[in-house]
C-alpha cells in the first residue's frame, strides 16, 4: 500500500518562505517521480512542478519558476518543495504525487499514480 507523509505547509505573509516535503513508502519501482500540485479553493487543480529519482531533472509551472525549487531523498523517497518570494496567489492545498513509471519529469497529472493528502499553504498580503 502506497502511503504518503505530508508536511511543512502553514501560513506565511507574502514575500515568505515554506519547505514543503513528501515521503512517500510502500511502493515499488524503477524509476519514480514525484509531482507537486495545488488547488485553490473553486479553482481546478494546478500543476506546480517535479522532479525525477535518476537524474534530478525538474520542471516548474511558468508561474513559479525561480522563485520554487524541487529536490529530493532519495535514500527516503522524499521531495521537497522550497517556495521563496510567496504570494497570495500561491494558496492553495499542495498536494504531492508519484509517477511509478517515470523517465522524466512531466508536468501532466495524468501521468501521477497515487496522491497524497495535501497540506494548506495560506499566503496573506
Amino acid at each position: 500500500q502506497v502511503q504518503f507523509v505530508e508536511s511543512g505547509g502553514g501560513s506565511v505573509q507574502t514575500g515568505g518562505s515554506l519547505r514543503l516535503s513528501c515521503s512517500i513508502s510502500g511502493f515499488r519501482s524503477n524509476g519514480w517521480a514525484i509531482g507537486w500540485f495545488r488547488q485553490a479553493p473553486g479553482k481546478g487543480r494546478e500543476v506546480v512542478s517535479c522532479i525525477n529519482r535518476d537524474f534530478g531533472n525538474t520542471d516548474y509551472a511558468e508561474s513559479v519558476r525561480g522563485r520554487f525549487t524541487a529536490s529530493r531523498d532519495l535514500r527516503n523517497n522524499t521531495a521537497f518543495l522550497q517556495m521563496s518570494g510567496l504570494k497570495p496567489e500561491d494558496s492553495g492545498v499542495y498536494v504531492c504525487a508519484i509517477d511509478l513509471v517515470a523517465r522524466g519529469c512531466h508536468l501532466d497529472e495524468d501521468e501521477y499514480d497515487y496522491w497524497g493528502q495535501g497540506t494548506q499553504v495560506t499566503v496573506s498580503s
